[in-house]
This record gives C-alpha cells, structure tokens and sequence, in this order.
C-alpha cells in the first residue's frame, strides 16, 4: 500500500510540473499573440506596419493585424482573387475565408482557418461594383461586397425615387441574381454640423488624429467639413482660431488636413491621444485598415463613444455632393456634427467619418475614410504618442499647435460622457488624460497593453498545477510525520 501512495505522489508532482510548463508555454504564447495582433508607431510616429485589407487589393503578411486576421489576408492572397471572395473574423474569432472551389477550401483547412465555398469569386463581385460605378450616379445610394453572403448588396435611401430604384434594380438584375437590392431608413448624408468638436462658417466637424509631416503640426478630419482655405476655431463664436485646412479630397476620397496655426512640432501634448468622452482618452499608437468582423469604436463631440462591427469594406456612397468610393461601412451610428471624429481598435488608427444614415437612436450604417489611405495621399504620419508630456490632457486637436512653452495650452472641447448602453470592451483611458487617474490608469496601461482573457487559460493551468504541488507535498509530509511517529513509538514503547 504504502508503495502505491508512493506511486501516486511522484505522479501527481511530474503531472503538477508538466502542467507548470505546460502553463508558461500557453502565457507566453498569449504574450506573443498579443504582440503581433498590434501595430506599433515607429520613431517619429510612422507606422511600422500597414496591414492590408482581405480582398485582395493589398497583398500583407498583416504584422499589426490580429493572428486570426492575418491568417485569412495570408489566404487570400496566396489563393488570388480569382479563387476567393474575401475573409473575416467568424463568430467564434476564427478566421473565415470565401473560396470558389474544394481544392481551395482544403488548403485553407490546412491552414487553420474554416473555409465557405461560393459561387462568385472577388473578380467577378468587383466586375459587378465596377458595373454599377459605370451607370448615372444616384444621390442616396451606395454599395459594398457582403463577404459572407458572396453578394453585392445596393442600397437606396429614401429619397431614391421609384423610377431611380426602378433603373437600378434593372441594372443589377442584368448582373446577375448576386447583386441584391435594399431600402433603408433615413438618407445617406455627410455628418457636418467627432471627438473634439472644429468649427467653421458653414458648420461643424471633429478633429480626428493628430498628425505631422516633421516640422508641422496637422489634424486629420474629413474632407467634405470644408475646401481648401476653410478657417477652423475652437469655438462657434470664432474667438479662438485653430488652424486653416491646406489640403484635402472630397468627393472622391473624404479626407482632409488642417494646419495648426501655430505649427508646431507634433510632439508635445497629448498628440498621440483620442478624446472618448467622460474625460477620458485612448492612446493611438498606430495606423491599419480593418476585416470585416472586427469590433470598432467611434469618437464624436455629438454623440460620444459608440461601438459597432465592421461589415464591408471598399465601399461606394453616392452622396448629395458626390460619390466617395474606398470606405469602410460599419453598424456603428452617427449624427450630424461627428463628421471627421476618429474610428479606432485595440489603440489603432482605422479612418475618420465620412457619413451614413439613421442616428443613435434607432441605428444606422456608417462610413469612414480609411486612415492610411488618408495619411498616404496628404505624405504625413500620425504624431508619436511617446513623445507626448502625460498630464496635460488633450484630444485629437490641440488649440496651440504642439507650441509648448509658448503661450497658453487649451485643448479644444472634449465630446459628450458616452453612454454605455450596447457598448463592450471599451478602450482604456490613458494614464495622465482627464478623468483617468490612480491605480486604475496604471490597470487601463496595462490592459491595453495586454488582454487577460487571452492570459486566463495559461495562468489557470499554472495556478492549478502550483496547488498540486502544494497539495502533493502536505500529504507527503503529513504520512512522513504518521510514519515517523509510529516507528519512534513502536521504539521506545
């Protein structure tokens, strides 16, 4: 008997030390997960990575994209566009790639990413969008690739009238039964009127992201806030001037630069942060381009903090004043004066709000320019945040230009307290930023930077395996000392 608890004990410790190790090799592959599922700012604040959407248009090993992203714009573009029509990130966080025949699905299995076979591949849905860029443009209509129904979907606002639907829906029927026609609420309209509220004679917009081309400071809005030559100010009195837009795009494209009036470095202040409302700001330390799938949150002095998924990207909107192509859609909604607010994940830049339908009300679709697309055209870089002095609080704008020591420092308005009604996951406020202060910005800094939830399996393997060990050696010692007393007793009795 006493041989089999022997037995069992060094069983129990080699099973304790094999999950100790067990455990270390699952955090530090956590650790490691985490690490390449972020795009890092290079010195100066130039993005080192710039993973690329999984069409196909831009071919990317996805460095700043998330394993499961990455693994699905790794298939795609080694399958080609003619063998696929897109990935994105399933229900379950998995990759998912759209693929044309059973060889491709295979190969994408092997992969470790799941696989949908559809008919169309993404040539032949871009031939459709092509076909639908080529016929008279309609006010009130856009359209996008829905990945996952292997269709283009069109959609037409209220104010598309009958006959307008009636040549559209003509159009797409000689495409092919692929192309699907809907109507939706509201109006598809450009949302002048983000997160740190700009001012202008013709309305009101959002700063986006700080940004610098080296010697000068520049906020990154949208472009239909204003032409060339548009003065902004801090307020709507037009007391307190913040800079002048140099350059832009809109139609088209819907980006555009606003030059500090003062300049400025780029490196001082809170350049590197978002406002998100309640005081609080998330660090931006990067730019990328979304998947489909991908959760995202919105910042906008009208409505706060909102939060949504990505569900198409390139798509096209047929504004009142002209037709934007490129743009990300989401079920994120906005209103009227977050235009050009910034659309951000995981401390990542992502674009700026172009325009959409419905409100935060009932809902609606919105999109957004493409932050790198943007910052590539204007030739500037997103302000580093590393650089930044903590404490001094700022949003996406900055009243003084990055001048420190130069005057007075006033930070242009914070937008609203979000509501946290149908919000998750939340990014977290940066340490020195309004409202974030104490332990808990030394917690929000630390889980930014990692995920636990990607941690809790390793370190309950360890946690479990250390009571083993613990447990182990009690009983160990505790039948030592029964055996010890039994033998001195029999001794010297």
């Amino acid at each position: 008997m006493r041989h089999v608890r022997r037995r069992v004990h060094r069983i129990a410790r080699v099973a304790a030390a094999c999950g100790l190790v067990c455990g270390g090799v699952m955090v530090s592959t956590a650790m490691a997960g985490e690490s390449s599922g972020r795009t890092t700012a290079a010195p100066g604040g130039a993005s080192e990575a710039r993973p690329g959407p999984s069409d196909g248009s831009r071919a990317s090993d996805a460095p700043g994209l998330s394993d499961a992203s990455a693994l699905g714009a790794r298939m795609v573009s080694r399958l080609g566009t003619s063998r696929t029509a897109g990935s994105w990130i399933g229900s379950d966080g998995r990759p998912v790639v759209a693929v044309t025949d059973a060889e491709a699905a295979a190969e994408v299995r092997r992969a470790g990413a799941r696989a949908k076979v559809v008919h169309h591949s993404m040539n032949r849905l871009r031939s459709a969008t092509e076909t639908l860029s080529a016929t008279p443009r309609v006010p009130g209509t856009a359209w996008s690739v829905d990945y996952a129904s292997n269709k283009v979907v069109v959609h037409a606002d209220r104010t598309v009238s009958a006959d307008d639907w009636s040549r559209l829906s003509g159009v797409a029927e000689g495409i092919g039964g692929f192309v699907e026609m809907e109507r939706t609420g509201g109006a598809f309209t450009t949302r002048v009127n983000g997160a740190a509220p700009i001012f202008a004679g013709n309305g009101r917009c959002s700063a986006g992201f700080n940004v610098t081309d080296g010697p000068d400071d520049f906020i990154l809005t949208a472009g239909h806030c204003g032409p060339v030559g548009t003065t902004w100010f801090q307020d709507s009195q037009g007391s307190t001037q913040v800079g002048t837009t140099v350059a832009g795009s809109f139609p088209g494209s819907d980006f555009s630069l606003v030059r500090y009036e003062n300049g400025g470095s780029g490196t001082s202040g809170g350049a590197g942060v978002v406002d998100i409302g309640g005081g609080q700001g998330v660090r931006i330390v990067g730019a990328a381009d979304p998947v489909v799938g991908q959760q995202v949150f919105r910042s906008g002095s009208t409505t706060g903090l909102h939060s949504g998924t990505v569900t198409a990207l390139n798509a096209t909107v047929n504004y009142p004043e002209g037709t934007v192509t490129g743009l990300i859609e989401t079920d994120v909604c906005a209103e009227p004066g977050d235009s050009g607010g910034p659309l951000i994940a995981q401390g990542l830049a992502l674009g700026v709000t172009s325009g959409g339908n419905g409100d935060c009300s009932a809902g609606g679709t919105t999109f957004f320019q493409p932050a790198l697309k943007a910052l590539d055209a204007l030739g500037v870089r997103l302000a580093d945040p590393r650089t930044g002095s903590p404490g001094d609080g700022s949003a996406a704008a900055r009243e003084d230009g990055g001048n420190s020591g130069t005057g007075s420092e006033v930070a242009v308005p914070a937008p609203p307290t979000p509501s946290s009604e149908g919000i998750t996951g939340v990014p977290p406020a940066v340490p020195g930023s309004p409202g974030a202060q104490g332990a808990a910005s030394g917690m929000s800094t630390l889980s930014q930077i990692v995920n636990f939830r990607t941690l809790a399996p390793g370190l309950t393997v360890i946690v479990v395996s250390l009571l083993g060990l613990v447990v182990t050696h009690w009983t160990r010692s505790r039948q030592d000392r029964r055996r010890l007393r039994a033998y001195y007793s029999g001794s010297w009795g």
